[in-house]
């Protein structure tokens, strides 16, 4: 059986790059795997898809009983097909907190490290195969690190991403500043999105308490092009969160350039989230977070409500 390897829904460059990578370095070894999707890729993954020459992988929408599969890049079940303790998960590989709720049929290999990037993780479980990586997959990796880290910025950045980035980026002859430059001017362009759309193109649901929110976040390096939308988002924000079935649409525009997110008040609840949350003062619709980068080690473990 072949085994589908995938991340998580809504997938960004890491849930897409990282699938990629892992099914070479498996047929490598002559094994049978194929990377799969649970949702169209964002911008960003789209033009790293397209400048590194790689097919898009397949979208499924659930997994069948018994299907092998390996999950990366995350291991929350509320991101995973709804299925997903009726299939066989043989691995994962993974740089999030440990959620819990998954289900296996049997001992599985499991590695979490506190890294910036899946695949980062996944270069050093390579050993010696890196030698064979081909380019493309080079590419990829590069660009998952270089979008986990928001080229460095994010405080999730440890020296083992840092290198291996740069590493990468000299054996491919490339420029780190302009390559992310290009990556994050392709996240940018989200006009061809609905709000519905951006509000769940690189979301988490995420509980505190009783109260589940759906935690979403925009990198981009123009955020008046996302801002100059706020009336409609938030009007937005309450459909999506009564469809999605949570209580609230958190949205943060993270500013990549001035090292900042703005995070969007529409009602009273919001307004306490940010002020017990960051500590922060507001006074509008919308507060502005300085040095606020990372959802995953600054914005959800400091939620309050």
């Amino acid at each position: 059986m072949t085994t589908l390897i995938f991340g998580h829904k809504s997938p960004d460059t890491d849930s897409t790059g990282s699938p990629l990578i892992w099914e070479w370095f498996i047929n490598h070894q002559g094994g049978d795997a194929k990377a799969v999707l649970l949702g169209e890729p964002n911008t960003e993954a789209a033009f790293v898809l397209e400048k590194w020459n790689l097919t898009k992988p397949d979208i499924i929408a659930d997994v069948e009983e018994g299907q092998d599969c390996i999950i990366v890049d995350t291991n929350n079940p509320a991101e995973l097909p709804d299925a997903i303790n009726a299939a066989n998960v043989t691995a994962i590989i993974d740089h999030h907190k440990l959620v819990g709720g998954l289900e296996t049929a049997g001992p599985i290999d499991i590695t979490i490290r506190p890294l910036a990037c899946t695949a980062t993780i996944m270069h050093d479980l390579m050993g010696e195969h890196v030698d064979h990586m081909p380019d493309t997959i080079k590419g990829a990796m590069l660009s998952c690190i270089l979008s986990d880290t928001l080229a460095f910025r994010s405080p999730t950045t440890t020296d083992t991403d840092k290198q291996l980035a740069q590493k990468l980026a000299g054996e491919l002859n490339l420029n780190i500043d302009s390559y992310a430059d290009e990556m994050f001017a392709a996240k940018s362009d989200v006009s061809a999105f609905s709000d519905a759309e951006l509000l769940r193109m690189d979301s988490k649901e995420y509980a505190v308490g009783d109260t589940k929110f759906r935690v979403s976040v925009l990198e981009t390096t123009a955020p008046a092009i996302v801002l100059d939308r706020k009336a409609s988002l938030m009007d937005t924000m309450t459909t999506v969160a009564a469809e999605d079935g949570v209580d609230q649409v958190l949205l943060f525009v993270v500013d990549i350039l001035s090292e900042e997110a703005t995070m969007l008040i529409p009602n009273e609840l919001t307004k306490s989230v940010a002020e017990k949350s960051f500590d922060a003062t507001v006074s509008g619709d919308t507060v502005v977070l300085p040095g606020v980068m990372s959802r995953k080690k600054q914005i959800i473990p400091n939620l309050k409500v």
